[in-house]
């Protein structure tokens, strides 16, 4: 049987930790993806159904298990995906401009943010193999 906690874990992981080290290799690619994301309406409604599909998949692969972390962890960040998706969906234009401004003064702590966050799916998705 698969188990679908462990694996949305270590790949989510994995997909985080591989953007955090682009990020780092080349600063600035996240502030330039997010002004093109903020200057295309397209690119905008994409982005949210991108993160709406991967965000309810999350969700519904991982079921509530108060004895388990992982999985409400990876249940939470699911859920937390969703209504992220539709605040770019609904609101882009005050969303993206939003990201714009913390990226501009806090770029590199996203950057290390996501890297340590990205590690530490990957860290608990090995340790359940």
């Amino acid at each position: 049987m698969i188990d679908a906690t462990t694996w949305s874990a270590l790949f989510l992981g994995l997909f985080s930790v591989a953007a955090a080290l682009g990020a780092l290799r080349k600063p600035g690619v996240w502030k330039t993806m997010v002004e093109e994301i903020e200057r295309s309406p397209a690119l905008q409604l994409l982005s949210g159904l991108l993160e709406l599909a991967l965000g309810i998949a999350v969700y519904l692969a991982n079921p509530w298990i108060p004895a388990d972390l992982l999985t409400c962890i990876m249940k939470t960040v699911g859920a937390v995906m969703v209504f992220e998706a539709l605040a770019v969906i609904a609101f882009s234009d005050l969303y993206f401009h939003f990201w714009l401004r913390n990226l501009a003064h806090m770029m590199r702590g996203w950057v290390l943010l996501t890297l340590v966050l990205g590690g530490a799916l990957v860290v608990a998705a090995l340790l359940r193999f």
